[in-house]
């Protein structure tokens, strides 16, 4: 067990880190995809409320 909070804990640093160093996205919809893809594994229904979010901005601009 604490090894799988070490792990996860060192993933969130890293991704977060490599967020930074990302530009900026183009679409809030891309910021929305990213913000999901971050929280997969430590939200998974948060995660999927932003993929609902996103998909909902592009219904919405198209």
């Amino acid at each position: 067990m604490p090894r799988t909070i070490m792990f996860n804990t060192f993933t969130h640093w890293v991704r977060s880190i490599r967020t930074q160093q990302v530009q900026a996205p183009v679409s809030p919809a891309a910021a929305l995809l990213e913000s999901a893809e971050a929280r997969a594994g430590f939200d998974p229904h948060h995660a999927q409320e932003l993929r609902e979010a996103a998909s909902a901005w592009l219904r919405v601009v198209r």
